[in-house]
């Protein structure tokens, strides 16, 4: 008989477990969503690298919305922009809305991403990929990320950790707090009537069945 394998983590999950454990469960284990200003936004950022394609621009090979994987760590998903250099080693960006200049603890969830990407890439080529950046529409500039065992480490971390939360079924507690004002599940999740223990996804269903 053969091992069962678990379904892959999509790298979105990522982001969304670091910015809010109780969001990354609502998203990717109750399958609920909504849209407000800022995912809107975040959606009409990505159109510009959505459609899959290369360009050569002197020294690089760019390819655009490239399906990316790493078997180990069970992750999946999709690279805005790899810019691979002559020898072959992978840069990749990710593209965000807003400014650069972001609150220190949405620059790590964006960090983390980034550094997830890295790591199926290197899996998928076999070239070590020691940085990334993060492009911002609004600032139309990037911010450069150095892949490093730390960021490697919670990559690893966070994906374990969002596979417990899956096969679990556990909905995390509601934190209520500054995250709450700008996430597009506010109404979905109601933190501020939730109490503090954590629930099943099955309890969950109860406040977002009339939704």
């Amino acid at each position: 008989m053969t091992e069962a394998v678990a379904d892959p983590i999509s790298l979105s999950a990522l982001q969304h477990w670091c910015y809010c454990q109780r969001q990354c469960a609502l998203i990717h284990v109750d399958q609920v969503f909504a849209d407000n200003l800022h995912t809107l936004r975040g959606q009409a950022v990505h159109k510009q690298v959505d459609q899959p394609g290369f360009e050569t621009r002197t020294g690089l090979h760019v390819e655009r919305a490239l399906p990316i994987w790493n078997d180990r760590l069970g992750l999946v998903g999709k690279a805005d922009i790899v810019e691979f250099e002559v020898d072959g080693t992978p840069y990749p960006v990710e593209y965000k809305h807003g400014s650069r200049n972001k609150a220190s603890w949405i620059a790590a969830c964006d960090d983390l991403q980034l550094a997830a990407q890295a790591l199926c890439l290197e899996e998928m080529t076999g070239r070590s990929v020691p940085n990334g950046a993060l492009y911002y529409a609004t600032s139309r500039r990037r911010r450069e990320v150095a892949i490093t065992m730390g960021l490697r480490e919670r990559v690893a971390e966070a994906a374990a950790a969002i596979r417990m939360l899956i096969e679990t079924k556990t909905m995390p507690k509601a934190i209520n707090d500054a995250r709450c004002k700008n996430c597009s599940l506010i109404e979905l999740c109601q933190p501020a009537l939730r109490d503090t223990g954590a629930t099943s996804v099955a309890r969950a269903r109860l406040f977002v069945a009339d939704a």
